[in-house]
């Protein structure tokens, strides 16, 4: 099999899939019974300054039958006392010697009130800190969370007071809600930090009841912005660490990055490793299934890296890096089409609508011996006024643009394929284009005489 184990930053775990900083890792009772599943580590709720909690904290986003997409979060850092937690994280490291434990910190941007939470951290035996600079709510307000994490100097400031005054790994959690997440990665490296988590909650108000016109979720009547997070929100946590494992000064740096945000197969895992990341942080997913999804989670990426030859978690990180390109060096010349296996299509005409109604309109239907019908047919009827089949999509592929709009839409696997044909162009990417002929790229006039001298038909 697979050896999933990792040594990130110094902090050996026996798989990289960690219980991220949240309600799953509350208390010592809750980690030891998540460890028994197989998690290969936690990052302990956040502990720090003192805060009071509300009700109802959680806000869910669902479509389609399917629930919790999503979820938006009130919630602050624990509200367990210190002593507490600090003894739990204390017995837990004790009894879980193999486990990555490490404690999540928030406290004011003071070098006193960091030394002495970090201290206490220290004493408890814990492989490392993890600085949480992305609570969007409540904490932000007082100057903790998004505001440091946000604001480059004070990311750099706050991460050197910890850095100077502990020998653990300190990771440094990244807000999301900021314009370039490259910045505060910048400035966390600046102050020392050993390793970079992301992404953190997305600011957000989950919906208004359209009944009582109430946000949700609803505190006495009142509602705030809060965190989201979930499935919804993986493609934008692929992109920043993209972001990350591709800025030259991240990877000049060396430091190892943990990706979370919308994991919740061990597909999604295995998505993260390939941008990249070498350890993995897991939340909503073990609030909606419980701590057992870790089982599919480790025989599915232990059995899909046999079956690819990955011996290790650190043959698999990064493999998809190389594809990662700007739009300015994509090929232009690159063609595909859609193809759609009538076998598999139940001419639901999904694909129809919406290529005629939203893309390029070049998908026909055909009712029974090959007659195209018009857009304004009854697909329930043959013309005669007499019931029939319903007309079959097919594409005119000469005017497909290679949007995959139709495949998208498809509610049958493999029944539309996107498959490459020849162009009849040379290779030529927007950035070549732009420096042997600017004015293409500059002048609609030249643009249109480039496009017949290149046989390119915009419909």
């Amino acid at each position: 099999m697979a050896d999933l184990s990792i040594n990130f930053a110094g902090i050996r775990a026996p798989n990289p899939f960690w219980l991220a900083s949240a309600p799953p890792t509350n208390s010592g009772p809750q980690i030891h019974r998540a460890f028994e599943h197989g998690w290969g580590g936690a990052v302990w709720k956040t502990i720090g300054a003192p805060v009071l909690n509300i009700s109802n904290r959680y806000g869910g986003l669902s479509l389609g039958g399917q629930r919790l997409l999503a979820i938006n979060n009130v919630e602050l850092i624990s509200d367990r006392p210190l002593d507490v937690n600090l003894r739990e994280i204390a017995e837990v490291k004790r009894m879980w010697p193999d486990r990555a434990v490490i404690v999540s910190a928030m406290v004011d941007a003071d070098p006193k009130a960091w030394r002495d939470i970090v201290m206490m951290i220290e004493d408890t035996g814990a492989d490392g800190i993890e600085l949480n600079y992305g609570c969007p709510q409540g904490m932000s307000e007082r100057g903790m969370g998004a505001a440091v994490g946000q604001v480059p100097e004070m990311c750099q400031l706050n991460t050197h007071w910890v850095t100077s005054v502990t020998k653990l790994p300190v990771i440094v959690k990244l807000t999301p809600n900021v314009t370039h997440i490259t910045d505060p990665a910048h400035a966390a490296l600046a102050g020392g930090a050993n390793a970079l988590s992301l992404i953190n909650t997305i600011n957000s108000i989950m919906r208004v009841d359209l009944d009582t016109l109430q946000i949700t979720p609803n505190i006495g009547g009142r509602g705030t912005h809060g965190g989201y997070a979930g499935p919804a929100v993986k493609p934008i946590a692929l992109n920043m660490l993209t972001e990350l494992m591709t800025d030259a000064e991240v990877l000049r740096s060396g430091v190892p990055i943990c990706g979370m945000g919308g994991i919740q197969t061990w597909r999604d895992a295995a998505e993260f490793l390939l941008l990249g990341a070498t350890s993995l942080q897991v939340c909503t997913a073990a609030m909606h299934y419980g701590y057992r999804i870790v089982e599919d989670m480790i025989d599915g990426l232990s059995n899909w890296m046999d079956d690819k030859g990955f011996a290790t978690i650190y043959d698999v990180a990064g493999r998809s890096l190389p594809q990662v390109s700007t739009f300015g060096q994509l090929d232009l010349s690159y063609q595909a089409v859609a193809r759609i296996n009538p076998d598999k299509c139940i001419q639901c005409n999904l694909c129809y609508v919406a290529c005629n109604d939203t893309a390029h309109q070049c998908i026909d239907l055909y009712a029974e011996g090959g007659i195209r019908v018009d857009p304004g047919f009854d697909p329930r009827m043959n013309g005669k006024g007499v019931a029939d089949t319903r007309p079959t999509p097919v594409v005119r592929e000469p005017d497909c643009v290679g949007c995959a709009l139709c495949v998208n839409v498809c509610p049958v696997d493999g029944c539309i394929e996107m498959v490459s044909v020849p162009s009849g162009r040379e290779s030529v990417t927007w950035d070549q284009l732009t420096a042997q002929r600017p004015a293409v790229t500059q002048q609609w006039a030249a643009m249109e005489a480039y496009r017949d001298e290149a046989g390119i038909e915009i419909h």
